[in-house]
């Protein structure tokens, strides 16, 4: 990034009528309501972080959230962050009617979900969504006795089914999880063991970039691991493919086709347990930096109002919309794309490489029938690098969301949608880039080939909040490399480590958030020594407490580097990750994962091992470099660095494997042991190095500065 880049003095978009948009019409009603005069986002922005009560409130009321029982009280405004406040005591609703059943009243004709792969495109009506999860609703209520508080588990891809098993899970106050099918069985058992789900959906088999890839023998292995599960449940995923479940064993339960789980179903009203606001309904997962991954789980209330707030109040995403976010199910965008629901926007689902979507649909379809055409093998045909805008011309779609290295990816192949003939993207009113920073030259390339009138945010937030901490914002320029503001609520903040706020220095720091917010995780899923497990172990309190609050204590300590602009207000630039966390293409995962599959397969050959992101700031992404530490004796050649990949690819998926796989001399540990990733990874990606006093053998650090002098 260049000083002037970094300056951030040259918006390359600003909305061309800011009072059409709903956040306008928020900050109007909010003046009205309350006698003040705010006139720009910088002073909105200052009320909804210092009046967290009042402002929360009128996101529930704009927004339009549905509750059987009204709320007693918004929010103690003297509460501390840890343990998290209770917002909106006394309410009882459930997340899967707020989706379901959206203030704007979708006519049950109309499309909610637009199902797309590469190979076909279906429909799916508001009715006929909603008949499915009450189907599929029945059958786990009725069939497996599924309760709230249980834990349903998907291995499952983006499909129109996975959205109906969630739902209908949530619709009974059950807990919905999932793991994508690229996962190896070790990373799914890592995550599926610790929470002890009752029911397993799964996929038959993926299609991704033209190749059937058969999921059932992972499942089996899956399923034969898991002693709680009462039935393992699995989708014909592939239309005409043979199922034969005959493989998958369960325990203690069964196996069955998803067909043969909705014979379990009975002609019953669909219905929505009603909750406490902080009812649980999804467990994400953290990295597994230091070890088995985190079960983070999120209550109801809180990705609730978070997403509608995000969607519809940052995003005009509302009656009308088309959203495509391409995601796995494991991402956190999942959940926030399905909530789009809740503001009664139609969702794409797509499942496939973003470069093979090669199906033509010839008309839409309302009324939810199947749509399928060949290919088109003409040749006019638009090439596959154009697969997502196609889609964008042929679905009119509103709102795309990707990774920024996929955006960094067409920047490389210098494509240019506009000027194709056939693409018609004027549909389109925003792209939204996460996982990564987007660098300025991707920002200033999507002016240029998109058109020109969208609003392009780099949006931030995480697993953690299962939300964003930076969001789009209509009333707010978009300069190169930025981040636009924080959102609405969210009090973010840079912190040095002695708690030095450098926020308006425009120095960098850790990025932090001083008060309280919805989303914040209601608990971390665990088990104690005495059997005992759910979100208020003692054992998940402490996880809860190490991870967010534990270098600042009383404020929520996010684990990024960011740096604000003051010459463009509220924008600020996003750094990288504090910690061990590794983002290859967006992709979040810790280095414990690569270390477990290292060690047990390698331990005769491979004494230690430290994986790193490296990302300097002429880089498009992170590069995962993993230096193995060898026994005495043994050497790093091609063959082995060829074996650790192809194990990393099967115990794990391919997105977890390194670009680099070097030797090393040593590895830095601190006084009692733990290896020092930090240290390193600053170094590697060229950044001031902060170094702890605790290094044990700081000498081995030159090894990895004349390493990453000569790679």
């Amino acid at each position: 990034m260049t000083d002037n880049d970094a300056e951030g003095l040259t918006p390359l978009w600003e909305h061309n009528d800011p009072s059409s948009t709903n956040m306008y019409r928020f900050m109007e009603r909010v003046n009205e309501k309350h006698g003040l005069n705010f006139k720009t986002y910088k002073e909105l922005y200052a009320w909804s972080v210092t009046d967290l009560p009042t402002f929360w409130e009128e996101v529930w009321h704009f927004t339009g959230i549905k509750a059987s029982t009204p709320y007693e009280k918004v929010l103690d405004a003297s509460a501390p962050m840890f343990p998290p406040p209770a917002f909106f005591e006394g309410a009882h609703l459930n997340f899967a009617e707020n989706l379901l059943f959206p203030p704007s009243n979708p006519p049950a004709d109309d499309v909610a979900v637009f199902e797309v792969t590469e190979i076909d495109r279906r429909t799916v009506s508001w009715g006929q969504l909603r008949e499915r999860v009450r189907e599929c609703q029945s059958a786990l209520q009725h069939g497996l006795g599924v309760r709230p508080g249980d834990r349903v588990a998907g291995f499952v891809g983006n499909h129109a089914n996975t959205l109906v098993a969630a739902l209908a899970s949530i619709s009974l106050g059950a807990i919905w999880t999932a793991v994508s099918p690229d996962f190896g069985v070790q990373g799914v058992l890592e995550r599926l063991r610790q929470i002890e789900p009752t029911v397993l959906f799964a996929d038959s088999a993926s299609f991704y970039n033209g190749k059937v890839h058969p999921a059932l023998p992972k499942v089996a292995e899956i399923a034969a691991d898991l002693p709680s599960l009462k039935a393992a449940v699995i989708f014909r995923s592939i239309s005409g493919l043979d199922v034969d479940i005959s493989s998958v064993k369960v325990l203690y339960g069964e196996v069955l086709t998803y067909n043969d789980f909705l014979q379990r179903s009975r002609p019953s009203e669909l219905i929505f347990e009603q909750l406490p606001p902080n009812h649980p309904i999804y467990i994400l997962y953290s990295s597994g930096t230091t070890g088995a991954p985190k079960c983070i789980c999120h209550g109801a209330i809180g990705t609730l109002i978070q997403h509608k707030k995000e969607l519809f109040i940052h995003g005009d995403v509302g009656p009308g919309s088309r959203i495509l976010y391409y995601t796995t199910t494991a991402w956190m965008m999942w959940h926030w794309l399905v909530t789009s629901l809740a503001s009664g926007a139609a969702l794409v689902l797509y499942d496939g490489s973003p470069f093979r979507s090669r199906a033509v649909l010839a008309k839409e379809s309302i009324n939810g029938n199947p749509v399928l055409e060949q290919e088109d093998a003409t040749p006019t045909s638009i090439p596959d690098d154009y697969a997502m805008a196609k889609l964008i011309s042929e679905l009119k779609i509103t709102h795309f969301g990707t990774s920024a290295k996929y955006l960094s990816l067409l920047e490389q192949k210098q494509l240019d949608p506009r000027s194709h003939p056939s693409l018609d993207l004027t549909s389109l009113q925003a792209i939204y880039s996460t996982g990564s920073p987007l660098p300025p030259s991707t920002f200033r390339y999507i002016y240029r080939v998109f058109p020109p009138s969208l609003n392009l945010a780099s949006i931030t937030g995480g697993t953690d909040i299962v939300s964003l901490f930076g969001a789009p914002n209509p009333l707010l320029a978009v300069y190169p490399g930025e981040i636009q503001a924080p959102g609405l609520g969210m009090a973010i903040r840079a912190f040095e480590p002695d708690r030095t706020d450098v926020t308006d220095r425009g120095t960098e720091g850790d990025l932090v958030c001083t008060a309280p917010f919805p989303c914040q995780p209601v608990g971390f899923w665990a088990r104690d020594a005495d059997g005992s497990s759910g979100i208020h172990t003692a054992t998940g309190i402490a996880k809860y407490r190490a991870a967010y609050f534990e270098l600042f204590p009383g404020v929520w300590h996010h684990g990024d580097f960011v740096r604000f602009n003051p010459r463009t207000g509220p924008g600020l630039v996003m750094l990288g990750r504090s910690d061990g966390v590794l983002k290859p293409a967006g992709v979040r995962f810790g280095s414990a994962e690569i270390y477990n599959v290292v060690l047990k397969g390698f331990g005769s050959e491979v004494a230690d091992a430290l994986c790193i992101g490296r990302r300097r700031a002429e880089d498009a992404d992170e590069e995962v470099v993993l230096f193995l530490k060898m026994e005495k004796g043994k050497q790093l050649d091609e063959g082995l660095r060829e074996r650790v990949k192809r194990t990393i690819r099967g115990e794990l998926s391919a997105r977890h494997v390194p670009a680099i796989v070097d030797e090393c001399v040593e590895i830095p540990v601190t006084t009692n042991g733990k290896k020092i990733e930090g240290a390193v990874k600053q170094i590697l990606s060229g950044m001031n190095i902060k170094l702890s006093a605790s290094v044990s053998n700081p000498e081995c650090l030159e090894f990895y500065r004349e390493w990453a002098r000569t790679h």
